[in-house]
């Protein structure tokens, strides 16, 4: 048993483990709390995964082609630098390493239980403590409760009519069957998202026919990756302030993004331009061209950068099929132009479930109101996507609105990181037991947070996206720039909540407490 829990038996043989905070998840989220609290002094944790090893995203997604589209330098902790990064983005294997060498240099597999899935979580008012059920029945009772499962580990599969039929080999991108050879073989890939840009020109060269099912197309710029020379890396090292430079200069030009994205789309003409001039030097068809070509503004949805995505699709053995698909048979796809196609595997590069992946965290707050069923009643709703109203001690880690189009979500998860341990201070240091965002300030936050997101190019830029829940209201993106979220999560206002049990009784005691 590691030191990081007392554990206990208790009738018909079930586990209960006590501990002072209970972390879900062991991507870059559940990994950087993890590493924080310890660097904090604290080893009172522990991490529930339900894998058999650390990685989140990066451990889930193995697909060819499989790579981060944040330069690598940006989509790592700013207090874990890595000057050996071998590649300007670097691909899932380098990614997942990272990870893993931050687990063993801060020894995090001690503190770890490998698979445990989370089936909900309760808060015992008067107890003051969470309590989290483990698919094997395992308990664990926690003062605090942090959720570092993400967005994007819920693959989301189409409901196609015959696909249960199909008799040949399917599989969501994020499922890849490494044991099927795909050389020689008649390939469909449905779905055009960052997944599909980076797995079609991977796989193009190796099929007899590969065919692409595009809903929408997406917007991809030019972006040619290229290897970080050795020498900068050895100065990396050497010379910490130059890359924190590097990492800053990566920064800035990708805020730059955000005045475009939100509320002056004009800005982004000239990108579009770009796009257009990258199918325009890639394909020669003219109507290949006007099918791959968006009728939405960029930016709309997610901004993709390949060089080698529009050459693979204008190669003779692929084919762009734009008709909506009717159904699936057992050997091939009926479209609803009434033509089959024969193919030999299905690869679903369909995404996930982002809005209502959020709802699998599934907890039971103040008064036996379960969070799930009031997201699906009033929508789904944080403050500044960390708290929620009615859910002590419960902290969200790139929660509801906090999602990026335009720069590095690693950056947003640390100020996360950095908000949840001040409340968890704010409790210790005032002498509570819990502490609870006031509903006002989680109403007045999400009011303005939907004001400014219906100005920008997500509302009004003509499409769809996953950024979206089925009302089409965005609780995906945080709009506006990731220093203003800096701005925003510095420092825990004790004026925003209400502490709970132990000596505490009002925001006020709390103040005095800290001051």
């Amino acid at each position: 048993m590691s030191a990081s829990a007392q554990s206990a038996e208790v009738g018909n043989g079930r586990r209960v483990h006590r501990t002072r905070v209970l972390i879900i998840g062991t991507g870059f989220s559940g990994l950087g709390m993890a590493i924080q609290l310890v660097k904090s002094g604290r080893r009172d944790f522990v991490v529930l995964e339900k894998a058999d090893e650390v990685g989140g995203t990066w451990r889930e997604n193995t697909y060819p082609g499989c790579a981060c589209d944040v330069p690598s330098h940006m989509y790592s902790f700013s207090f874990e630098p890595n000057p050996d990064w071998s590649q300007m983005w670097s691909g899932q294997p380098e990614i997942l390493r990272y990870l893993r060498a931050l687990a063993d240099k801060y020894d995090l597999y001690r503190n770890i239980h490998f698979g445990r899935t989370s089936t909900g979580g309760r808060w015992d008012e008067a107890e003051t403590r969470w309590h989290v059920r483990t698919t094997d029945g395992t308990e664990y009772i926690a003062q605090f409760l942090v959720s570092g499962i993400g967005a994007l580990h819920i693959p989301s599969l189409p409901a196609l009519p015959g696909a249960e039929t199909f008799r040949g080999t399917a599989f969501h991108s994020a499922r890849w069957n490494h044991d099927y050879d795909l050389t020689g073989r008649r390939v469909a890939v449905i779905g055009t998202g960052a997944s599909a840009v980076q797995i079609v020109p991977e796989i193009v060269g190796k099929v007899e026919q590969l065919q692409l099912y595009q809903r929408t197309p997406a917007w991809v710029v030019p972006r040619k990756n290229f290897d970080v020379d050795p020498r900068l890396r050895r100065a990396f090292r050497r010379i910490p302030l130059l890359r924190r430079i590097f990492r800053l200069g990566i920064y800035w030009t990708s805020e730059a993004l955000a005045l475009g994205l939100n509320g002056h789309s004009n800005l982004l003409a000239p990108l579009e331009r770009v796009a257009k001039r990258n199918i325009a030097r890639s394909i020669d068809d003219p109507g290949l061209r006007r099918r791959l070509t968006p009728d939405y503004r960029i930016g709309c949805k997610r901004i993709v950068g390949s060089d080698d995505y529009y050459p693979a699709l204008a190669r003779p053995n692929a084919e762009v099929v734009t008709d909506r698909i009717e159904r699936v048979t057992a050997t091939g796809i009926v479209t609803a132009d009434g033509t089959e196609r024969e193919v030999d595997a299905i690869i679903y590069a369909t995404g996930f479930h982002v809005t209502d992946g959020f709802g699998s965290v599934n907890l039971v707050g103040v008064g036996g109101r379960e969070l799930l069923a009031r997201w699906n009643e009033d929508g789904i709703a944080t403050h500044l996507g960390i708290t929620a109203a009615g859910y002590p001690n419960a902290f969200f880690l790139l929660g509801p609105n906090t999602g990026l189009g335009h720069n590095s979500v690693v950056f947003m998860i640390e100020q996360q990181i950095r908000y949840a341990l001040d409340a968890m201070r704010l409790v210790n240091d005032s002498g509570a037991e819990g502490i609870s965002v006031r509903p006002g300030v989680q109403d007045r936050f999400n009011v303005d947070i939907q004001r400014k997101l219906s100005k920008g190019v997500w509302t009004n830029g003509g499409c769809v996206s996953w950024y979206l829940d089925v009302k089409g209201v965005n609780r995906t993106i945080w709009p506006g720039f990731t220093w203003q979220y800096w701005l925003r999560t510095r420092t825990v206002d004790p004026a925003d909540f209400d502490l709970i049990g132990g000596r505490a009784a009002s925001p006020v005691d709390a103040v005095g407490a800290r001051s």
